[in-house]
């Protein structure tokens, strides 16, 4: 199928905007609990929609005092927290437009988003953000207050004379069609552009996806979830306007080292990841079974019947002998892996990269469905995305109601509908470059539609490897494959004009500590101390071997390079949401992908 698409079943209003849904919650039951909130001494405190719409107001009218005026942008700089969404909502309380910074950008980053987008003010978490701003500021003219999110409160002192009324035509001066943020996409490559979202790709979006596609998940009874990506991220963003717009309550974390204290303290009814999460579920699951050959066994059983048992569901009614070996695997295995995330969760939502059929079928089997999703910034996160009551693993779904889905015939992915960007600020050349004069988004990625409509995406159009002997080969197929296993981390596909596929891999560093004890290698030895070590060359070429059964020869990894270090976003070699930047990574390891073509 070349195309596909699906009428919207919610139309948004020429006067709705993204803050009203903290007035209208309010004004309808005040007392029900909107979001929650970690105190300092690690409990949890429940804020209700009157709570909310008062703390929102407080703000607003604070930053309206400041002299925000409709229109005009204000930066947030900080860690998943509480604070940014209050502050969200209060800047589109008063009209104004947010612009989200990673928590992790550098000076010269922040200047860029900062200067580029005309911000007006921005909200910074610690000493570190401050610092960073303040090195830039002699270089940011437009640039007026800076405000710590600790000093909120007296930020919101300053608007005590701003009335309901002022506050209110702020807010209703902004229309649907009026922009409501610019995210500034990380890239792999090149200055980030500043993609506009306005209140009805944002609004149509969610209500769309939360109300038409996933009800089962954000309209369950208590329904709730805990968000730990980074809100600078679209993904991130739509959860959080997703929870408010369904009545899901909200809680964030923003130490992701720490989650699993997180899950079990929140206990949530649903998770919004991407696939990495869900790869390192598994492999901790698999880490912790290996340490006795018999629980390993155990594990390995139990995954095996987990994955048929979800095979099964699509394929008619489970046995009932696979019914009681599920049965008996649920006491042993499931239930704690269940545990480790809560307890409570039944639907997960994936989306960033593929996560795997194997992965899909495990998840499922054990009582957690992941349902694969497909988005970008420019198409306010959801484009595409699986049901609970239609979910093929192995794709990411169908085309949310209002989106239109169609295969060029170089088999890139374009999408229309009111949930596309309305272009990138101040940069007309790329808008034009990236949406075309039928409204159709050139996503540069690479896919397929089956007969019923249901997406499944290849890999990038500007990463496809063109070998020597010229076979295309899309690395992503690969490269999702391999990072399944436990002791790889990241890794890269090369062979651009080369004679074979050949790949970079890093190491896992929790993984590759459980590795050396079961191996008998010394414990402080680095995975640079290791990378030649036989037995682990062994365990990474069966890893490699797995991959390669997804592909044909000529698309097949040949020879593999285990790195010294890991790719992540301190080191640059990942953007926040955790792409590879093929690159950097070329650029700074060509001695190591020489090699791999001279031995």
């Amino acid at each position: 199928m070349l195309e596909f698409g699906i009428p919207a079943l919610i139309e948004i209003p020429d006067d709705a905007g993204l803050a009203d849904v903290v007035f209208s919650r309010a004004a309808a039951d005040p007392d029900e609990v909107m979001l929650r909130r970690r105190g300092a001494d690690g409990s949890w405190l429940d804020v209700t929609a009157g709570d909310f719409r008062g703390q929102v107001s407080a703000l607003a009218k604070g930053l309206i005092a400041a002299g925000i005026q409709p229109g005009e942008r204000v930066a947030l700089m900080s860690h998943t927290r509480y604070e940014w969404t209050l502050a969200d909502y209060a800047i589109w309380a008063a009209g104004a437009v947010s612009v989200p910074v990673y928590e992790t950008s550098s000076a010269e980053q922040v200047e860029w988003i900062v200067g580029d987008s005309g911000a007006r003010a921005i909200i910074a978490e610690d000493d570190s953000h401050v610092q960073t701003i303040e090195s830039v500021r002699d270089r940011l003219p437009s640039l007026g207050p800076l405000w710590r999110i600790a000093a909120l409160d007296e930020v919101a002192a300053v608007g005590a004379d701003v009335t309901d009324d002022q506050l209110r035509q702020h807010r209703v001066s902004r229309r649907a069609s009026d922009l409501a943020t610019i995210i500034y996409t990380s890239g792999t490559t090149g200055r980030p552009k500043g993609c506009e979202l306005t209140h009805r790709n944002l609004l149509g979006a969610v209500r769309n996806a939360v109300h038409a596609a996933l009800p089962e998940v954000f309209e369950m009874p208590d329904a709730s979830t805990l968000l730990f990506m980074p809100l600078a991220h679209v993904f991130a963003r739509i959860v959080e306007i997703g929870c408010l717009e369904a009545g899901a309550v909200l809680g964030h974390w923003e130490n992701i080292g720490t989650l699993a204290e997180g899950l079990r303290e929140f206990r949530p009814t649903f998770l919004l990841a991407v696939p990495r999460v869900f790869e390192k579920v598994y492999n901790t699951a698999v880490q912790q079974a290996s340490a006795s050959s018999a629980k390993s066994k155990i594990f390995a059983a139990a995954a095996d019947t987990a994955i048929a048992y979800s095979q099964a569901l699509d394929n008619g009614r489970p046995s009932l002998g696979l019914q009681t070996r599920r049965a008996v695997f649920d006491r042993l295995v499931y239930g704690k892996l269940r545990a480790a995330v809560g307890g409570r969760v039944e639907y997960a939502v994936s989306g960033g990269a593929p996560l795997g059929e194997r992965l899909g079928h495990f998840f499922r089997g054990v009582g957690i469905t992941v349902l694969e999703g497909y988005g970008m910034t420019e198409t306010s996160a959801a484009a595409t995305v699986n049901k609970p009551s239609r979910n093929k693993i192995g794709t990411v779904g169908q085309p949310l109601p209002g989106v239109s889905a169609k295969i060029a015939e170089d088999s890139e992915l374009l999408l229309r509908g009111g949930i596309i960007s309305i272009g990138y600020w101040q940069n007309p050349a790329a808008t034009k470059e990236t949406i075309d004069g039928e409204g159709w988004l050139h996503t540069g990625d690479l896919g397929s539609l089956d007969d019923e409509g249901f997406l499944r995406v290849i890999g990038r159009k500007k990463e496809l490897i063109v070998t020597a002997g010229g076979k295309n080969v899309a690395p992503a197929v690969l490269e999702d494959r391999l990072r399944a296993h436990p002791l790889i981390s990241q890794c890269m596909v090369v062979g651009d004009g080369r004679p074979f596929i050949a790949c970079l891999i890093t190491l896992d560093s929790d993984a590759l500590d459980y590795w050396k004890a079961q191996h008998g290698k010394p414990a402080e030895a680095t995975a640079a101390d290791l990378a030649d070590d036989p037995d682990l060359l062994a365990e990474l070429q069966a890893a490699v071997d797995d991959a390669n059964k997804a592909v044909s020869r000529a698309e097949s990894i040949r020879k593999f390079r285990v790195l010294p270090m890991d790719f992540t976003t301190d080191n640059d070699y990942l953007t926040p949401s955790l792409k590879v930047k093929r690159a950097a990574v070329a650029k700074d390891f060509a001695a190591d992908i020489g090699a791999l073509y001279t031995r």
